[in-house]
């Protein structure tokens, strides 16, 4: 699978089990809610900067966003 697909269903999958919009978690995070969007449908290249904002706005560790199957929420 793709790098950009697979962080980009992770950050969908946390955000909803958290049930965050994309507006709410645009702004925990910092980005913006195209940028998320386009993150999500993997239309982004997040940078390690970015990896570590989206995590920290989930409250998961970073690796937590590029492995398949998920992760967990700690």
């Amino acid at each position: 699978m793709d790098m950009r697909a697979l962080v980009g269903q992770n950050v969908k999958r946390l955000r909803l089990a958290q049930n965050l919009t994309q507006e709410r978690f645009a702004e925990l995070s910092g980005l913006s809610q195209q940028y998320v969007s386009d993150l999500e449908r993997g239309r982004r290249n997040p940078t390690v900067v970015t990896l570590f904002e989206l995590a920290t706005a989930l409250g998961v560790r970073p690796a937590d966003l590029l492995g398949e199957g998920g992760g967990s929420s700690s």
